[in-house]
């Protein structure tokens, strides 16, 4: 029985990293495909994750205003429905998915 749980245990954890492994094995990839036509990436990295991290706070924008217009506590809510989409979840992390009110 034991070796069945800790059989579980792995291929949930196998499960959880394999959409982190799919994405850094295509970003190596296309990296590879660049270096062999001597392209450049289209975006110095620092510019692409600046804007990413612009695009994560963006999406809040418009349930925060929503929260300023019905009158709710912005902080708390912030902090309780904002954390999960921005930060995201880690690997592994067993606990329920937070709902985006």
């Amino acid at each position: 029985m034991a070796a069945a749980s800790t059989g579980c245990g792995a291929l949930a954890k196998e499960s959880t990293m394999k959409p982190y492994l799919i994405s850094l094995s295509a970003g190596l990839l296309v990296g590879i495909v660049y270096s062999l036509l001597n392209v450049r990436s289209p975006a110095p990295p620092m510019i692409a994750l600046v804007g990413l991290l612009g695009i994560l706070f963006g999406e809040q924008l418009i349930p925060i205003g929503r929260r300023i217009l019905t009158g709710e506590a912005v902080a708390h809510s912030v902090a309780i429905s904002c954390a999960e989409p921005v930060l995201g979840r880690l690997p592994g992390d067993q606990s329920e998915p937070r709902d985006a009110a």
